[in-house]
C-alpha cells in the first residue's frame, strides 16, 4: 500500500516494481492471455479465469531437464506458481471489473440511487451487547443515578433476565440481525401489559407511565454516552445510508474489490472519469459493439446460450437489439453535459449509414439551423494607458459592447487615474464575435452634445483565449495627441455544454470545405448520437458549412503533398469521402482527433505517431511535453501494466460472471458494515448494480438467481435474512422461468430453469428448517414480519407454477410438520438448558464441593445419579415453569399472523405437541413419587392455573391428561383429610381443656382452620371440569356440616357435664369454660355460613338449603338448650336462697326461736341483720354471672336471650314462692331480703339492657306489689324496714 505522504514519482517506482514481481512468474507458467480476447464462445471473461494446468506446462517446463526424478521442492514450487497464477488471474479480474464499475459510477444513464428504501438500523456486536448487559446490571445494583420505582425495577428485571441474557439473543447478535431498535421495541412491548395492569392513578394515565419508563429505558441503554454524539453520529450514518457521492461509491468500491488507492487513482485518470464528454462516447462505442454482435450473431449463426425451447432463438436476437434501444432512448434523454441547460434535439441515430453530403436530404441530415450555440461573455476593464494629454481633473470613462448587442458603461474615473475594475456581462451566439471597447471622455464646451471619444479596439475572443488581463494598443481617434494610448482587460468567454472543441484548423473536403484554407472550426453536440463540424465566420451565428460526423472514422495522418499550411494533419474517412484537417501544434492536433473519436463512436481508438514510436522502441519513458494531459495519464496507466484493462472491449467479457462475483462480494461488504441490512443493499450498492447490468446486459433472472444462491448460502450459514427480499427475488425468477413476466414472455435458458428449480428446492429447505427453529430463527418475533413473510415465501415456493394456487391443506400440512419437529427441537433444547442449569445448581449445593480437596473429583455425571424422587419432582415444576414460560413467549411473539387465519389453529396444536413431550417426563417424575405424597399438588396448580386461562389449551388433550392423572391423587387426599380431621375432633374433645383461644377453643378452632385450609385447598386448584369440581365442592360441603354437627354436639355434651359439675351455692361463678362453649357455638355458626355455604346454581339447591338449614337449625337449636341449662343452673341457685329463706316462714318452730332469740340478744349487744348477707351473695353471683358472660361470650344476641330467660325465669321463681305464702305474713328477715334481690336484679338487669317489656312483667308486679303490701304491714308491727323499702331510692346500701 503505498504511504500517503510519498511522492507521485515514488509511487511510479513502487508499482514497477510490484508489476515487475507479479509478472515474472508468467515468463514461467505460460503465455498471458489478453483480457480482451474471446475464449471458447464465452467472450474475455474467460480470459480472466485462471487457467489450467495443461496450459502453459510447455514452456514452463521447457527449461527444465526431462530427468524422472524431481528436484525436492519441485512440487512445492509447482503448487506455489500455481497458488500466484491464481492470485494474479484474480487480481486482474478485479480490476477489469473495478473499471466497469467505475464507468457505471462516472456516468449513470439507467439508474439512480433510490430514496424510498427502509432506512436500516445500526446493528449491535458482540461487545455491545455486553456494554448494554453491564449497564442494565449496574441499574439493578443500584449503581446509577437514575431513580425509579418498583414496579419499573421490576419490569428491567425482567427484561434483563428473559431477554439480555437468552442466548437466542446472543445468536442474534451474531447473525447480525439485532438492533438497537429491536431491543427498545422488546421492551416496550414487554413493559404494555405490566402498565396496562396496573391500578389507574388521578392525573396519571398510562400512556404517561409508558413515556416516562421508555425515556427511563433509553438513558439506561445509552449509559455515559452524551446524547448529542449520539445523535450525531446516528444522523452522519443515516445521511451515509441514503445518499453517497461519487468518491464515496469509488471507495466503497475499492473496499469491495480490494482495489488499491494508487491503482484507483491510475485509472481514474486515465479513463477520464472526469469527462463525461468521453464517458458519453464509451457508452457509445459499447452500444454500437453490442449492435453489431447481436448482428453477427443473427447472420453468421453465432454460438446461442441453451434455451428451453428453439424458438427462442430468435427472441433472444431482439431482446438483445430491444435492450441496447432501450439504453440509447436512455443516453438520448441525458443532457448533453450535466448541470447544462441546453437540451437534446430528438435526432436519431443511424447504424451504419450511407454516405451522406451536404446535398443529401433524409431525416438524419442536418441543417445549420440545428446547429445552435450560445455564449457568455465577461469583459473585464481595468485601466487605461499613456492618458497624458488631458487635465489631470477631466472625467473619462469607457463603454463596451458585442457587436449587435447592447452598451454597457464603466463607472466614470479622474484622467490622473484611469482605473475600474468593472464588468460587463454579454451573451451572443457567434462563435468569434467581436467585443468593441471606446475611450471617451466628458465634453466641457457649453453647446457639445456628445462626449469627446479618445480611442477604441476591437477584440475578437474565442472559448479558447486567456482568460486572464492583457494590455491591448487602441486606436486613437482623430484630434487626440496621445499616441501610444493602452488599456488593459480581460475577457472570459465561456465554452457552451454542447461545443466539444473549437479552434483554427486548416481543412479540405470533397462534399464540404473544397478548397485548403484555415477556418475556425467548432465541434457541436446536436444529441448524444449526433455531432457536426461546423465552421464559422466572424460576427455569423450560423456555419458556414457542417459535416455530419456520422459514419466517419478519424485517424491521425501523415503530412499531404502539395498542402501549404498546417503542420500536424489528421482526416475523417468515410466510405467515398476524406476530410483531411492539419492543426499548428501536436497538442492541439491530439486534442482535436480525442474530441472527434468520442463524437464519431468508432472502434477504432486513434493512436498518436508519438506514441507509437514509443511503443515501437521501448526507449520512451515519459510522454511528449506537446501531448495533452489525458495523453500524459494514459502513458503512466500503461507503463504500470493498467492499459489492457482501460483498453479492454466490454463486449468481450462474460458479464454475467463478473457481475455473479461484484455482486456476491458487495453483499459480502453489506454484511460486514455496521447496518442490519439483513441482505438488503444500500441505496448506493443497489444503484451501482442496477447501473451494471442495465449497461452491459446482465440478464435479469441471472443477476437475481445468483443473489438467491448468496443470500441462501449465508442465511444456511447461520446470517439472518429478510424473508421479504428473497421473495422479491424468487418472486422475479419463478415469473421468468415460467413465461409470466409482467413486460411480456422472455427467453428462458436451460441453465437459468435449472438454476431455479435447485434454488427453489434449496429455499423449500431453508425456509420449513426456519420455520422448524422459529423461537431461533426470529427470536422474540424479531425481525418484525419476519415469520409472516416465510410463511408466505414458503407457500409461494409450494406453487407448482406462478398461476396456480397450492392448497391450503398442502400448505397446512407442511407447516404442521416443521411445527411438530419445532415442538422437538424447542423441547430438546429446553430439556438440555433445565438440566444444565440442575446439574450447576446441585455441583454448588453439594456439600462436597465445598471440599477443596474433592472439587476436582465430583463431576455433573457423579451428581446426577444422586437423584431422589423429591428432587425429580422439584426438576420437573422447575421444568414446567420453562415449559410455560416457552408457551407464553410464542403465544406473545409467534401467534399472531394475520395473513394465515390457519396458523393459530396450528400454534395450538404445536402447543400440544410440546405439552405432550414434556407429559413423559412429568409422568415419569409423579410415578418415583411415594404413595400418598401431595408434594406434586403445585406441580398442578402451576400448569392447571396457565392452562385454564388459555382459551385454546384449556381442556385440551394434555389438560384432560393432567386432569386423569390428579383427579385419583385429589380425591384419596380428600379420603385422608376427611380421616384426620375426624379423629383430630374426636382426640381434641376427650383432652379439650376448654381454654379461649381466638374465637373459640382449641380443638374448635383446629377443626375450623383444617376444614377451611382444606377447601381453600380444593378451591385453589381451580379443578376445570365442572362435573367433578362441583362434585369436591360439594363433598367437602357435607364434610364440614358433618364436621361442625360433630362439633357442636360434643361441645353441647360437655357444657351440660360441667354444669352438673358446678356448686349450686351463691358461690357459683361462671366459668371461662362456659363463655368458651358458647364462643365455640357461635363460631360453629358463622363458619357453617362460609364452610357450609354452596353456590351451585338451580342444580341440587332445593336438597342442599335443606341440609344447610339443618345445621342451622341444630346448632339454634343446641344454643337454646345451654341457655336453658345455664338458666336452670340460675334458677336452682335461687331457690337455694329461698330455701333459706322458708326457714322464716310463719308459723314454724324454727321462725319463733329465731324470734326469740334476736330480740333477747338485742337488748344486751348489736345484733347484726341476719339474712342480708344471703341477699348480698346472692346480688354478688348475680352481677359476677353477667359480666362474666358480658365479657366474654362474642355473641351480644344470645347474651340478650339468656339474660332474658334468667331474668323472667328468676321472677317467676320469686312470685310462685310468694304466691306458695299468700296466707302467711312474710317474717321482716325475708322481706328484707326479697327486697333487696328484686330491687337489685331488676336494676342490673335493665343496666344489661333488658327490654323494659321483659322487665315490667305481669310476675313482677305482682311481686312488687306484694312486697310493697308486706313492707307496709311490717312497719306497722314492727316500727319500721331499718331503710329497705320497695320504693325507688339511691340512698339505700349504697356500700352494696
Amino acid at each position: 500500500m503505498l504511504d500517503p505522504s510519498s511522492s507521485e514519482e515514488e509511487g511510479d517506482e513502487i508499482l514497477e516494481v510490484e508489476h515487475k514481481e507479479v509478472a515474472a512468474p508468467k515468463s514461467v507458467g505460460g503465455a498471458r492471455l489478453s483480457p480482451g480476447r474471446a475464449a471458447d464462445g464465452h467472450g474475455g471473461g474467460a480470459g480472466l479465469q485462471p487457467r489450467g494446468r495443461g496450459h502453459g506446462g510447455g514452456s514452463g517446463g521447457g527449461g527444465r531437464p526431462s530427468s524422472p526424478s524431481p528436484s525436492v521442492g519441485s512440487d512445492k514450487e509447482k503448487e506455489d506458481l500455481e497458488k500466484m497464477q491464481r492470485e494474479e488471474e484474480e487480481k486482474k479480474k478485479r480490476l477489469q471489473l473495478y473499471v466497469f464499475v467505475m464507468r457505471c459510477i462516472a456516468y449513470p444513464f439507467n439508474a439512480k440511487q433510490p430514496t424510498d428504501m427502509a432506512r436500516r438500523q445500526q446493528k449491535i456486536s458482540k461487545q455491545q451487547l455486553q456494554t448494554v448487559k453491564e449497564r442494565f446490571q449496574a441499574f439493578l445494583n443500584g449503581e446509577t443515578q437514575i431513580v425509579a420505582d418498583e414496579a419499573f425495577i421490576n419490569a428491567v428485571q425482567s427484561y434483563y433476565d428473559v431477554f439480555l441474557k437468552s442466548d437466542r439473543v446472543s445468536r442474534m447478535v451474531q447473525s447480525g440481525g439485532c438492533s438497537a431498535s429491536d431491543s427498545r421495541e422488546v421492551f416496550k412491548k414487554h413493559i404494555e401489559k405490566r402498565v396496562r395492569s396496573l391500578p389507574e392513578i388521578d392525573g396519571l394515565s398510562k400512556e404517561t407511565v409508558l413515556s416516562s419508563w421508555m425515556a427511563k429505558f433509553d438513558t439506561i441503554y445509552r449509559g455515559e454516552e452524551d446524547p448529542r454524539k449520539h445523535q450525531q453520529r446516528m444522523t452522519a450514518s443515516a445521511a451515509s445510508e441514503l445518499i453517497l457521492s461519487k468518491d464515496q461509491l469509488y471507495e466503497m468500491f475499492q473496499q469491495i474489490l480490494g482495489i488499491k488507492k494508487f491503482e484507483h487513482q491510475l485509472l481514474y485518470n486515465a479513463c477520464q472519469l472526469d469527462n463525461p464528454d468521453e464517458q458519453a462516447a464509451q457508452i457509445r462505442r459499447e452500444l454500437d459493439g453490442r449492435l453489431q454482435m447481436a448482428d453477427q450473431i443473427a447472420r453468421h449463426g453465432g454460438r446461442f446460450p441453451r434455451f428451453a425451447s428453439r424458438e427462442m432463438e430468435a427472441m433472444y436476437i431482439e431482446e438483445l437489439r430491444s435492450s441496447v434501444n432501450l439504453l440509447m432512448a436512455n443516453l438520448e434523454s441525458m443532457p448533453v453535459s450535466k448541470g447544462g441547460e441546453f437540451k437534446l434535439q430528438k435526432l436519431k441515430r443511424g447504424h451504419n449509414t450511407s454516405i451522406m453530403d451536404m446535398g443529401q436530404e433524409d431525416e438524419n441530415t442536418l441543417s445549420k439551423s440545428d446547429v445552435v450555440l450560445s455564449f457568455t461573455l465577461e469583459v473585464v476593464i481595468m485601466e487605461v494607458q499613456g492618458l497624458k494629454s488631458l487635465a489631470p481633473n477631466r472625467i473619462v470613462y469607457c463603454t463596451m459592447e458585442v457587436e449587435g448587442g447592447h452598451k454597457l458603461q464603466t463607472d466614470q474615473a479622474e484622467a490622473s487615474k484611469p482605473t475600474w475594475g468593472t464588468q460587463g456581462d454579454f451573451t451572443t451566439t457567434q462563435p468569434l464575435p467581436a467585443v468593441k471597447v471606446k475611450l471617451f471622455t466628458e465634453s466641457t464646451g457649453v453647446l457639445a452634445l456628445e462626449d469627446k471619444e479618445l480611442g477604441k479596439v476591437v477584440l475578437h475572443p474565442t472559448p479558447n483565449s486567456p482568460k486572464q488581463s492583457e494590455l491591448h494598443k487602441m486606436t486613437v481617434s482623430k484630434g487626440c495627441p496621445d499616441n501610444d494610448l493602452k488599456i488593459k482587460l480581460a475577457i472570459r468567454m465561456d465554452k457552451p455544454q454542447n461545443m466539444k472543441h473549437c479552434g483554427y484548423l486548416w481543412a479540405i473536403g470533397k462534399n464540404v470545405w473544397k478548397r485548403w484554407k484555415k477556418r475556425f472550426f467548432v465541434l457541436v453536440q446536436v444529441s448524444q448520437y449526433t455531432f457536426a463540424m461546423c465552421s464559422y465566420r466572424e460576427k455569423k451565428a450560423e456555419p458556414v458549412e457542417l459535416l455530419q460526423l456520422d459514419g466517419y472514422t478519424v485517424d491521425y495522418t501523415d503530412p499531404q503533398p502539395g498542402l501549404d499550411g498546417g503542420r500536424t494533419f489528421f482526416n475523417a474517412v468515410k466510405e467515398g469521402d476524406t476530410v483531411i484537417f492539419a492543426s499548428d501544434d501536436e497538442q492541439d492536433r491530439i486534442l482535436w482527433v480525442q474530441a472527434m473519436y468520442r463524437a464519431t463512436g468508432q472502434s477504432h481508438k486513434p493512436v498518436p505517431p508519438t506514441q507509437v514510436q514509443k511503443l515501437n522502441s521501448r526507449g520512451g519513458t515519459a510522454p511528449q511535453l506537446d501531448a495533452p494531459i489525458s495523453q500524459f495519464y494514459a502513458d503512466r496507466a500503461q507503463k504500470h501494466g493498467m492499459d489492457e484493462f482501460i483498453s479492454a472491449n466490454p463486449c468481450n467479457f462474460d458479464h454475467g460472471s463478473l457481475f455473479e462475483l461484484v455482486q456476491r462480494l458487495t453483499l459480502d461488504h453489506r454484511l460486514n458494515d455496521s447496518y442490519s441490512c439483513l441482505g438488503w443493499f444500500s441505496p448506493g450498492q443497489v444503484f451501482v448494480l442496477d447501473e451494471y447490468c442495465a449497461r452491459y446486459g446482465v440478464r435479469g433472472c441471472h443477476r437475481h438467481l445468483c443473489y438467491l444462491s448468496d443470500l441462501l448460502e449465508r442465511a444456511e450459514n447461520g446470517a439472518m435474512i429478510d424473508p421479504t427480499l428473497l421473495h422479491y427475488s424468487f418472486a422475479f425468477c419463478a415469473s421468468h422461468v415460467h413465461g409470466n413476466r409482467p413486460d411480456g414472455i422472455g427467453t428462458v435458458t436451460v441453465e437459468e430453469k435449472e438454476r431455479f428449480e435447485e434454488i427453489k428446492e434449496r429455499l423449500r429447505v431453508l425456509l420449513e428448517n426456519q420455520i422448524t427453529h422459529f423461537r431461533y430463527c426470529f427470536p422474540f418475533g424479531r425481525p418484525e414480519g419476519a415469520l409472516k413473510a416465510t410463511l408466505s415465501l414458503l407457500e409461494r415456493v409450494l406453487m407448482k407454477d406462478i398461476v396456480t394456487p397450492v392448497p391450503q391443506e398442502e400448505v397446512k400440512a407442511v407447516i404442521r410438520k416443521c411445527l411438530e419437529q419445532a415442538a422437538l427441537v424447542n423441547y430438546q433444547r429446553l430439556s438440555e438448558y433445565a438440566k444444565l442449569e440442575g446439574k450447576k445448581r446441585e455441583m454448588y449445593e453439594h456439600p462436597v464441593f465445598c471440599l477443596a480437596s474433592q472439587v476436582m473429583d465430583l463431576t455433573i455425571q457423579n451428581v446426577g445419579r444422586l437423584v431422589t424422587p423429591a428432587k425429580k419432582l422439584e426438576d420437573t415444576i422447575r421444568l414446567a415453569e420453562l415449559v410455560i414460560e416457552v408457551l407464553q413467549q410464542n403465544e406473545e411473539h409467534h401467534a399472531e399472523v394475520s395473513a394465515f387465519a390457519w396458523w393459530s389453529d396450528l400454534m395450538v396444536e404445536h402447543a400440544e405437541t410440546f405439552l405432550c413431550l414434556y407429559s413423559a417426563d412429568m409422568d415419569a417424575a409423579l410415578e418415583v413419587q411415594p404413595p400418598d405424597s401431595w408434594d406434586s399438588f403445585p406441580l398442578f396448580q402451576l400448569l392447571n392455573d396457565f392452562l385454564r386461562m388459555d382459551y385454546n389449551l384449556c381442556n385440551g388433550k394434555f389438560h384432560k391428561h393432567l386432569q386423569d392423572l390428579y383427579a385419583p391423587l385429589v380425591v384419596r387426599y380428600v379420603d385422608l383429610m376427611e380421616s384426620s380431621i375426624a379423629q383430630s375432633i374426636h382426640r381434641g374433645f376427650e383432652r379439650e381443656s376448654w381454654e379461649p383461644v381466638n374465637n373459640g377453643s382449641g380443638t374448635s378452632e383446629d377443626l375450623f382452620w383444617k376444614l377451611d385450609a382444606l377447601q381453600t385447598f380444593i378451591k385453589d386448584l381451580h379443578w376445570p371440569e365442572e362435573e367433578f369440581g362441583k362434585h369436591l365442592e360439594t363433598r367437602l360441603k357435607l364434610m364440614s356440616s358433618d364436621m361442625i354437627e360433630s362439633c357442636v354436639k360434643r361441645t353441647r355434651a360437655a357444657f351440660e357435664a360441667k354444669l352438673q359439675k358446678s356448686s349450686r351455692a351463691t358461690d357459683f361463678r361462671v366459668p371461662q369454660s362456659i363463655c368458651t362453649m358458647f364462643n365455640v357455638m357461635v363460631d360453629a355458626k358463622a363458619q357453617s355460613a362460609k364452610l357450609c355455604a354452596m353456590d351451585l346454581g338451580q342444580e341440587f339447591v332445593r336438597d342442599w338449603r335443606q341440609y344447610h338449614s339443618q345445621i342451622d337449625n341444630l346448632i339454634e337449636e343446641t344454643v337454646k338448650e345451654m341457655i336453658t341449662l345455664l338458666v336452670a343452673k340460675f334458677v336452682v341457685i335461687l331457690e337455694s336462697v329461698l330455701a333459706k329463706l322458708s326457714r322464716y316462714d310463719e308459723g314454724t318452730l324454727f321462725s319463733s326461736f329465731l324470734s326469740f332469740t334476736v330480740k333477747a340478744a338485742s337488748k344486751y349487744v348489736d345484733v347484726p341483720k341476719p339474712g342480708m348477707d344471703v341477699a348480698d351473695g346472692y346480688v354478688t353471683f348475680v352481677r359476677h354471672s353477667q359480666d362474666m358472660l358480658r365479657e366474654k361470650v362474642n355473641e351480644e344476641v344470645y347474651i340478650e336471650r339468656l339474660f332474658d330467660q334468667w331474668y323472667t325465669s328468676t321472677m317467676n321463681l320469686v312470685g310462685t314462692w310468694l304466691t306458695d305464702r299468700m296466707d302467711l305474713q312474710l317474717h321482716v328477715y325475708q322481706l328484707k331480703i326479697l327486697i333487696r334481690i328484686v330491687k337489685k336484679k331488676y336494676r342490673d338487669f335493665r343496666l344489661q339492657g333488658v327490654l323494659d317489656s321483659t322487665l315490667n312483667s305481669k310476675m313482677y308486679e305482682t311481686v312488687r306489689n306484694r312486697l310493697t303490701l308486706e313492707e307496709a304491714t311490717a312497719s306497722v308491727r314492727e316500727g319500721g324496714m331499718q331503710g329497705i323499702s320497695m320504693k325507688d331510692s339511691d340512698e339505700e346500701d349504697d356500700d352494696n
